[in-house]
C-alpha cells in the first residue's frame, strides 16, 4: 500500500502528463524499463559516459543504468505504435516510473 503522501504526488505526476500521452499507460511498462536498462547497459559497457554521480563501489553497468533512469537523467524517447501504424514519441521523463 502506498501512502497517502504517495498517493497525491502520483496525482499530481497524472495531472501532468495525462494530456501529453495519447496512446499507452502514463506508466513506463516492465518491458519498455527492461529495454531501456538494456540498450543503456550495453552503451555504457562499451565505454559512454556516465551521466550520474554512481557510488564507488557500483561497478556493474545494469546497476548504473538503472540508477540513471530513476534519476531521470536519460535523453531518451519512446516510441509507442499502434497496430493501424499511428505513434508517438514519448520522451522518458514524461512517463511515470514505479518503483519496484
Amino acid at each position: 500500500m502506498s501512502s497517502p503522501q504517495e498517493a497525491q504526488e502520483l496525482r499530481k505526476l497524472y495531472k501532468k502528463v495525462k494530456d501529453k500521452i495519447k496512446i499507452g499507460s502514463i506508466f513506463l511498462t516492465r518491458f519498455e524499463k527492461a529495454r531501456i536498462v538494456g540498450a543503456r547497459a550495453l552503451q555504457i559497457s562499451f565505454g559512454a559516459p556516465i551521466l550520474i554521480l554512481k557510488p564507488k563501489e557500483v561497478i556493474d553497468p545494469i546497476k548504473i543504468a538503472q540508477l540513471e533512469l530513476e534519476s531521470g537523467i536519460l535523453p531518451l524517447t519512446l516510441r509507442r505504435k499502434l497496430p493501424n501504424g499511428d505513434f508517438q514519441d514519448i520522451p522518458i521523463n514524461w512517463l511515470i516510473i514505479k518503483k519496484a
